[in-house]
């Protein structure tokens, strides 16, 4: 379409790539004829085509495709109706022999060559813009694929949390263990379930006292046959004074005698500071 004194870009690219409708195209090439701006920017598409034809690696010609083509001039020549042009000869001042100054030829190969070149710009450039589609959209595929494995492995590692704390709760063997206050009333407790063969502690605390910025509650598994506590978890109240320990690293297959809480430094201690605020033992049979 013309609009104003000249044709759009978008026209002009798909005249450049024999795409415009028949009639639509001839009067795009009519304004051609007069307008030297749309007839340079026309030319400019056609150098950029060009290009691109050049860029391409060439694929040899089925020879089936081949023959058809020859044979095809070969009838268009017979039934032309444009006569050659005779070459003219001209003297060699050098030498003084003869050349031809003319190039024979006929307005049906003319127009068929001129088609051919084309076709391979416009399949040229349609093979680029289908090639960049395929790499975004492979690009795409591959980030969601990445985001999916991502929100996958996270799942299944919560999922594997959940069930380990499921079982320490269902465990057959799990030794239940109520820790209270030494020496003075009930008010904080603990709770403990623990699980020997597989070293599994949970542990969940209430009332629990506030503490200096510099403190914090510990917690200790006191084995069967006298060895020495091993530390199960520091641990710091909140607001309503509960705190929870989950699945510390214990070592599997040690007896619990008791177990117990005492104030440490806020790193930790190796060894319990007296007093044990909170202490309790498996139930018998446990």
């Amino acid at each position: 379409m013309i609009e104003g004194s000249h044709i759009p870009q978008e026209d002009l690219a798909l005249l450049a790539m024999q795409s415009l409708p028949e009639g639509e195209a001839e009067r795009v090439r009519s304004h051609l004829l007069h307008c030297g701006a749309c007839r340079a920017e026309a030319e400019g598409l056609l150098a950029d085509l060009a290009m691109l034809g050049m860029c391409a690696e060439q694929e040899p010609v089925p020879e089936s495709a081949r023959l058809r083509f020859l044979a095809s001039i070969a009838a268009d020549a017979a039934a032309g109706t444009a006569e050659p042009v005779a070459a003219k000869p001209t003297a060699d001042a050098g030498s003084g022999r003869s050349s031809l100054s003319g190039v024979v030829q006929t307005p049906a190969a003319s127009n068929r060559r001129g088609w051919l070149l084309w076709t391979s710009w416009t399949a040229t450039a349609a093979a680029l813009a289908l090639a960049v589609s395929l790499e975004m959209k492979i690009g795409n595929l591959t980030g969601e694929l990445q985001e999916q494995y991502q929100v996958v492995a996270h799942s299944a590692q919560e999922n594997a949390y959940a069930q380990r704390v499921l079982r320490v709760l269902q465990a057959p063997s799990a030794q239940r263990v109520m820790l209270t206050a030494a020496k003075t009333a009930a008010e904080p407790t603990g709770h403990a379930v623990y699980v020997p063969d597989r070293g599994e502690l949970i542990f969940e605390a209430s009332d629990l006292r506030p503490l200096p910025d510099d403190r914090t509650y510990e917690l200790w598994l006191i084995p069967e046959g006298g060895k020495a506590p091993i530390p199960a978890g520091l641990f710091r109240p909140d607001s309503a004074g509960s705190a929870s320990v989950m699945l510390p690293p214990l070592p599997a297959g040690v007896r619990a005698k008791a177990f117990g809480v005492t104030v440490e430094k806020r790193e930790g201690s190796a060894s319990p500071t007296a007093p044990i605020l909170l202490s309790g033992a498996p139930s018998p049979g446990e």
